[in-house]
């Protein structure tokens, strides 16, 4: 698989505080890659080291292939757009005149594609409005197009949905889509809203204290959190061949628990398990959300 950015043992210190410890993650190419953790994990922290604003402490990071030690690194990041905690935009200008700043700091040769920009994130018809007067979501769209400057490949967005309301979340969202699926543009996204990300996301990483607890595709994750039974019984090497026998579908969890993935007739299974005297102690329903899942694994490191 090819990535377009990967990180190696990387770290960040402000003092004793590591923000960052140890940080290894793989953004696929082609992917929107859902970055999650709290408010303070190191998600921003990351985000700013990759931009070049800050300076890792140990460990590196490879973007487009290019280590952060070589010159070439500075190549690799103008093919980067970012939005780094919120959008860059100047309250006094236009939509055009914030693009028209962007394009001159980037050296870009004539304001050719402006107006292309506008209309893909919406603000085409925006004329002399100036940013100051524009809603939360607009302005975050703005900073989308200021990010897209420069006809990036990679676009990468920290909590680009904090504080919208329904609408401009939804717009957000069907823009990230559109320039992932049309443009073929690699997104790494920051966010702490995990119900959104799910929506979104072709892969994970689950950050937590400046460290990576997992990566897992979407795909996988689904697989990780489909709807199930959860039962609890005496003994699971007594129901797994019962299970095997019904040809039902499951995983067990430990000696006593394991996970249903189909209707089942408990009266039935009951029946069957009574002849190897086998008792069925608890039965649920589960379904694990994104939300769950990510709390099972920051749990599961706090006990380590």
């Amino acid at each position: 698989m090819e990535y377009v950015l990967e990180t190696s043992a990387l770290g960040k210190s402000y003092g004793h505080f590591k923000a960052l410890n140890n940080l290894s993650m793989h953004v696929p190419k082609g992917s929107i890659y859902g970055f999650i953790g709290k408010n303070g994990a190191g998600k921003t922290t990351l985000i700013r080291l990759i931009c070049g604003l800050q300076e890792p402490t140990c460990g590196e990071y490879t973007l487009y292939g290019k280590k952060n030690s070589e010159k070439a690194i500075y190549s690799s990041r103008r093919r980067m757009g970012a939005i780094v905690e919120t959008p860059s935009v100047y309250l006094d200008m236009t939509a055009r005149e914030n693009l028209q700043q962007q394009y001159r700091i980037l050296g870009l040769p004539s304001f050719d594609g402006i107006q292309d920009v506008l209309k893909l994130v919406g603000l085409a018809d925006t004329g002399k409005k100036k940013a100051a007067h524009f809603s939360l979501g607009m302005r975050q769209r703005l900073g989308i197009a200021v990010a897209l400057a420069g006809d990036p490949d990679f676009l990468v967005l920290d909590e680009p949905v904090n504080g919208l309301d329904p609408q401009g979340i939804i717009e957000i969202r069907e823009l990230i889509l559109k320039l992932n699926q049309e443009r073929q543009i690699t997104v790494l996204i920051s966010s702490h809203i995990l119900d959104e990300l799910s929506r979104l996301a072709t892969h994970y990483g689950f950050i937590d204290n400046g460290s990576i607890l997992k990566e897992i595709s979407a795909q996988d994750l689904e697989k990780s959190c489909r709807k199930c039974i959860r039962i609890e019984v005496t003994d699971t090497k007594i129901l797994a061949p019962v299970l095997d026998h019904m040809k039902i579908s499951y995983e067990i969890i430990s000696d006593t628990e394991a996970d249903i993935f189909a209707q089942i007739n408990v009266s039935r299974l009951t029946s069957a398990l009574e002849k190897d005297n086998c008792e069925i102690l608890s039965i649920y329903k589960r379904n694990e959300s994104l939300e769950s899942y990510y709390m099972s694994l920051t749990e599961n490191s706090g006990r380590e």
